[in-house]
């Protein structure tokens, strides 16, 4: 009987919300090459000369505001979602929890899976749209680790679910929740942002891959799924089309900026002052880039951008908590991985995976 490992994989957390903890995480952190995609020694000194030695106290207190007697929040919820994960696999599966940086490592999530034998590893990275800054480091990672191994078994990434329907599903019942409840004038889809090199990295070869200039995203017909801003776009065209939202009632920005660079437009702190100054009174934000409740959700979202809104003359300002680790969001999970199993073992050897009784039928509707 084949043997399968699955990593789910998030961004990372400090072990403590203590400073020098936070240091530490955020020197991992941004040392990749990936995050901030400058020559090393440039980097090196930016990150260890610059950023954490101011950053580090400041983000300190936030953890503290938001750190649960088990840990962060993120971790948490992907114990959460790990454990529920194990309880719809059957015996032969074997899932781990594991963050790109620090604890737990993806080292030691990979050691695990390698030592339970399994004959193929899938890796599940929680950030439904690609980007190179975090699933493609992941994958790097995962490379890297296992190159040293003799015996390297079958390795797929699941690297990419931005449109995936049960996905949208999921937020487009949070928001429809929310809708009842607030009644919102209008909802402001957020997403992580990321420098606007990044999206010209991708055009390789002589390919473009993706245009980020004025609002083309928005309308743009040829979807670039590894395209992260057209990504964006379309997660939120599509939860805004299953809840029968005119496009006059959403909008889609970019959060989380650092440094002094053009990150991808538009910017939501620049929305939000725009929807103020149109007359908006009611606002609703809902952040699909993060299937996890965390510092960028629960205070940047929830606490400076509400208090910039009610500054700015607005009435209300709520924020539809995210998926973290609900019934319905380990469903999908189990239901994508699921369908990445079937595929490998279709591919591999010919043979079926053991499926639980609600995927062998989704597996032969398809």
């Amino acid at each position: 009987m084949k043997r399968t490992g699955i990593l789910i994989v998030n961004l990372g957390t400090p072990n403590s919300p203590e400073s020098k903890d936070v240091g530490v995480y955020l020197r991992e952190f941004l040392m990749d090459g990936r995050v901030i995609d400058i020559p090393f020694w440039k980097r090196w000194l930016l990150v260890n000369l610059i950023i954490v030695p101011f950053r580090a106290p400041k983000v300190s207190l936030e953890y503290k505001k938001l750190w649960l007697d088990e840990g962060s929040p993120l971790l948490v919820y992907g114990k959460a979602l790990v454990e529920k994960l194990g309880e719809r696999f059957s015996d032969e599966v074997t899932v781990e929890l594991a963050m790109r940086y620090q604890n737990p490592s993806i080292e030691a999530g990979l050691q695990k899976l390698r030592q339970a034998q399994v004959d193929e590893i899938i890796v599940f990275p929680l950030f439904p749209q690609y980007a190179s800054a975090t699933t493609g480091s992941i994958a790097e990672k995962v490379m890297a680790i296992v190159q040293n191994w003799n015996v390297i078994p079958s390795i797929q990434f699941i690297n990419s679910y931005h449109n995936n329907e049960q996905y949208i599903q999921n937020f487009a019942d949070k928001v429809k929740q929310d809708l009842l409840k607030y009644e919102p004038d209008h909802i402001l889809f957020s997403y992580h942002g990321i420098p606007e090199r990044h999206l010209d990295n991708m055009n390789e070869a002589g390919t473009a891959w993706c245009s980020h200039t004025g609002n083309k995203c928005a309308h743009c017909s040829a979807r670039k799924p590894y395209c992260y801003r057209s990504a964006c776009f379309e997660t939120s065209d599509l939860i805004a089309q299953k809840l029968h939202l005119d496009e006059t009632k959403y909008t889609t920005s970019f959060q989380s900026r650092l440094g002094k660079d053009p990150w991808i437009k538009p910017y939501t702190d620049a929305t939000i002052q725009e929807l103020a100054e149109k007359g908006i009174g009611k606002l609703l934000v809902v952040s699909p880039s993060f299937v996890a409740d965390c510092l960028e959700t629960t205070l940047e979202i929830g606490e400076q951008y509400r208090e910039l809104f009610m500054e700015l003359g607005g009435t209300e300002f709520h924020f539809t908590e995210s998926l973290n680790a609900d019934d319905d969001w380990v469903k999908t999970v189990h239901a994508l991985i699921g369908e990445k199993m079937g595929l490998s073992a279709e591919l591999s050897t010919g043979s079926s995976v053991r499926f639980p009784s609600d995927l062998n039928q989704m597996a032969g509707a398809n």
